[in-house]
């Protein structure tokens, strides 16, 4: 019996394991040991409690899950990409096309070296892209030529550029001068338009608009170019769509005037188009609109894929018809046209998913249902009695709705019902016209692929619910409403016055940031009578 409990209590010691009670003291050791690095969750850390770091590096590391939180928490008070109608970028892509990009974010593709198969890709969507615009394709000695850019911005910088430096090169050869570029465009232009004038030193001359005429009147437009200017070389500019109306502009006309003239005077003015939105549209709404390269005057085309080229923003693209409108300087002495510089590969390859995805028939579905929802938009408002339709319908134009309000001596006006709208969500610009039409005050309603019809007939709603609102306030209460939101206005600019800078108005009725000192940002308070009453 004995020695069965002695076996018995061995075995027992065997199998279980010991544990020692653990003293305060060591308690409090690993505690504080570990206070600095690790915590609960994100809201019991002490980041919660503290400033998150905003104008200077941070000393101390926090937790990736910290500084992801910290920050998402901050950009949810953005608004909501889905309800912005003010802008044409892409706000919905299928779940392939993002995986594709995710998986290639860290390539760099203009190591053309490393990733050749990106580079590929590229040139893929350039010959997509040249032969969507008509570039002739029966010389092997004058094939189109086309890099991708951030955007329609860059691409119409690079754009200019070329036609700069060719300008130059003409003018060197003919011993005259070359400091005098000019270049002929549309006052209603985007402003990446004067930046690259201002950026690159060439004059700009504009062909202001008249009420009713909201594009390019092509007779006004051929006569700014006269003798002095074209002794200049001045160059030409043409936008397939109106960035205020969405109006497609008529380059055929502009070519067939043109051309009578240069060959009436010996000179050879360029046309390039801008078809940062319209490049994705027209020819599959509307293909019988001759604008690209079947022109003769046409030499380049930018296009942004990032609008409806339905890619997320940072992919754009600079075609041009041949090699010969493309200075050989630009080509061999710097990368791509711009400088040994990072780009990804992940929008590249994003826009040509999306071409050999879609391919012609989904495109034309897709733009289709766009012209579709447009137009009921645009007659669901006007049936209202409320608004006047100023943009076109049926494919004539962009998939958009501009509008501005029909009823006369109403206390209110289309930016008071712009910030209503945005109390609700919705961001739905409101401006004036164009330089010289100021006077015109519209909305404007951007149809995007992701904007359905439900989601339309929800914001129709809002819009007429805004309007039976406004009607029932005072116009003191509509006053003080718009004092007050002109104060948050300017209070909120304080910290961008203060490290960056305050709106300034340019040629264009919404200009940029411009930079300002803090004295400046104070001198427009005490000029609005803000700082005194807050």
């Amino acid at each position: 019996f004995t020695f069965n409990l002695f076996f018995d209590l061995k075995t027992f010691i065997k199998m279980v394991f010991l544990s020692s009670a653990v003293s305060d003291a060591r308690i409090n050791e690993k505690v504080e040991s570990g206070k600095a690095r690790f915590s609960t969750c994100v809201y019991g850390s002490r980041w919660t409690t503290q400033p998150i770091p905003k104008y200077s590096l941070p000393e101390d590391e926090m937790p990736p899950n910290v500084a992801y939180k910290l920050i998402r928490d901050d950009l949810q008070l953005d608004g909501n990409p889905v309800l912005n109608l003010a802008s044409f970028v892409t706000t919905y892509m299928e779940d392939e096309a993002e995986k594709l990009m995710t998986e290639n974010l860290s390539k760099n593709f203009i190591d053309y070296e490393e990733y050749p198969v990106s580079v590929e890709l590229q040139n893929r969507c350039v010959n997509i892209i040249a032969r969507l615009f008509n570039a002739p394709m029966e010389d092997p000695t004058s094939e189109a030529m086309g890099v991708s850019t951030i955007g329609s911005s860059e691409a119409i910088i690079l754009s200019v550029l070329a036609m700069k430096k060719l300008w130059q090169k003409r003018r060197i050869a003919e011993g005259k001068p070359t400091d005098k570029p000019n270049l002929v465009m549309a006052a209603s232009v985007q402003v990446c338009w004067e930046k690259a004038t201002r950026y690159l030193e060439i004059e700009e001359k504009f062909v202001y608009l008249t009420e009713g005429v909201y594009i390019l009147d092509p007779v006004k437009a051929v006569e700014l170019v006269d003798e002095n200017t074209i002794g200049n070389k001045n160059k030409w500019t043409f936008k397939i769509r109106s960035t205020y109306t969405g109006h497609y502009e008529d380059a055929k006309t502009v070519n067939d005037l043109l051309k009578v003239k240069n060959e009436e005077n010996g000179w050879d003015v360029p046309i390039h188009v801008d078809a940062a939105s319209g490049g994705f549209v027209a020819p599959f709404v509307n293909p019988d609109l001759v604008w690209d390269f079947r022109l003769d005057l046409v030499r380049s085309i930018n296009v942004s894929g990032h609008k409806y080229g339905l890619c997320y923003p940072g992919i754009g693209w600079a075609i041009w018809k041949s090699k010969q409108y493309l200075p050989e300087e630009l080509i061999f002495n710097v990368n791509y046209l711009g400088s040994d510089q990072v780009r990804r590969a992940a929008n590249v390859i994003a826009q040509y998913y999306v071409l050999i995805r879609n391919g012609r028939s989904g495109f034309t579905s897709i733009m289709t249902n766009l012209m579709e929802i447009a137009n009921y938009l645009a007659q669901t408002l006007e049936d209202t009695g409320i608004f006047e339709i100023l943009s076109d319908r049926n494919g004539v134009g962009l998939p958009l709705v501009a509008f501005k309000l029909k009823l006369k001596d109403i206390h209110y006006d289309e930016f008071d019902v712009a910030a209503r709208l945005r109390e609700r969500g919705w961001i739905v610009p409101a401006y004036t016209m164009a330089p010289h039409t100021e006077h015109i005050k519209l909305m404007r309603i951007v149809v995007r692929e992701d904007f359905s019809r439900e989601r339309c007939d929800i914001l129709v709603t809002d819009i007429v619910s805004t309007i039976e609102l406004l009607n029932k306030l005072d116009r003191d209460t509509l006053h003080k409403k718009r004092t007050a939101n002109a104060s948050w206005s300017l209070l909120k600019g304080v910290t961008r016055a203060t490290f960056g800078g305050v709106r300034n108005a340019s040629h264009k009725t919404n200009g940029g940031w411009a930079w300002c000192s803090r004295a400046c940002f104070r001198d427009m308070l005490l000029s609005q009578e803000i700082l005194g009453n807050t």
